[in-house]
């Protein structure tokens, strides 16, 4: 029986990855640089501060790791706050946790000042119990860290709580760390489905896929 819920938010229940792979041209291009192939498969499990430290040092930029976050931020603000929609079904998931009382919470690497008004927009926001950010565990999403710290939050233990996760490194660490792990195609990745079912205990194309699988899980 699931006691709990935690989703991870760009690319698994928002449809942002695309605010974030024109962030890296724009920033990047402006600095002289293209956007390596290698370079959004490595950032992807990093903790936001991480990120802007790697890409400093990576492309010998003249600027701080808050200088760097402040000017991600300022470029991907306008398009939380008007522009990025939820995924197909996100909604009608959480409203049936919410009725089986099964409290949903957040596990994201993005910070408040962005999702939460595309929360409120969406008209998703009041579903979560809880919020929880990279930048409260000492590591990124290569590690459990943070899906226990929002599973504490929940007031479950890992084997009665599902993590919905997008990227590969995710899923891995989430089941690694003793979670019910479903896995949740973003074509961005272009992962090869057989790939994403060895990394998670479940594998979903959509997020209203979801309904069928916690009804068996409940």
């Amino acid at each position: 029986m699931i006691k709990g819920a935690i989703f991870d938010l760009d690319g698994t229940l928002l449809d942002s990855t695309g605010v974030w792979g024109q962030i890296d041209i724009d920033f990047l291009g402006k600095h002289g640089h293209e956007v390596p192939p290698d370079y959004v498969e490595i950032i992807t499990p990093m903790t936001f501060e991480e990120t802007a430290i790697y890409t400093i040092e990576r492309f010998h930029l003249s600027a701080t790791p808050e200088e760097v976050m402040a000017e991600w931020n300022e470029m991907a603000y306008e398009a939380y706050a008007n522009q990025v929609k939820i995924r197909a079904g996100t909604k009608e998931v959480l409203a049936w946790l919410q009725e089986q009382g099964i409290p949903a919470g957040v596990a994201t690497s993005n910070i408040a000042p962005l999702f939460e008004p595309c929360l409120r927009r969406n008209g998703i926001y009041d579903y979560f119990h809880s919020f929880t950010e990279t930048k409260e565990v000492e590591r990124g999403k290569e590690s459990p860290d943070i899906y226990i710290k929002a599973a504490e939050k929940l007031g479950c233990a890992p084997s009665e709580c599902v993590v919905f996760e997008d990227i590969l490194p995710a899923m891995k660490s989430a089941k690694k760390g003793g979670f019910i792990t479903i896995g949740v195609r973003e074509t961005t990745w272009n992962y090869e489905p057989e790939v994403l079912k060895g990394c998670c205990d479940y594998f979903i194309e959509e997020i209203h896929d979801a309904l069928v699988l916690l009804n068996r899980l409940k």
